[in-house]
């Protein structure tokens, strides 16, 4: 495992991953695109951001100056949205990434300026997504991860030029 992510994982008082957790972190796995499903609790978010690590890190060991988003949570809900973030706050801070959000009820201004400081990681809102492609404030030509939490809630929601599920 990544030494920042470790360290964060120790701080937080973690002496073993969770199932999920193992699961996503598997050597064999790296790269692959996953679906998992699990119950609340299981630390499905953690482990979102465990399986993002390398992906995101390659062979660094810090994020460099974000010119380019790396990763894209995408989350039904605004509650969730800011969950997964704050999980991605204490997960990421020694590897230096930035993290942004996206959703409805905050300022979007705010969240322009915050995404286009240069945010390594953006989650997101459905809408709230959309509104700043449409605006030119979200590229996802660089991407490396793409995580669409409780996908199943997600249906029905369309990205321009991608076309709704």
């Amino acid at each position: 495992m990544i030494t920042p992510l470790q360290t964060a994982l120790t701080a937080r008082g973690y002496t073993e991953l969770t199932p999920v957790q193992q699961a996503v972190t598997d050597p064999d796995l790296m790269g692959a695109d996953l679906l998992v499903s699990a119950q609340t609790g299981s630390g499905k978010t953690v482990g979102f951001g465990l399986a993002q690590g390398s992906t995101l890190l390659g062979d660094e060991p810090l994020f460099q100056v974000a010119d380019a988003h790396l990763a894209l949570v995408i989350a039904p809900t605004r509650e969730l949205a800011l969950q997964v973030r704050r999980a991605f706050d204490w997960l990421f801070p020694d590897a230096g990434t930035v993290t942004a959000s996206a959703v409805r009820g905050m300022d979007a201004r705010t969240e322009r300026r915050a995404i286009e400081t240069g945010a390594h990681v953006i989650v997101a809102t459905p809408g709230r997504l959309r509104d700043h492609i449409a605006r030119g404030v979200v590229h996802l030509s660089d991407l490396r991860a793409v995580v669409p939490a409780e996908a199943g809630e997600l249906r029905g929601t369309a990205i321009p030029g991608k076309g709704a599920d």
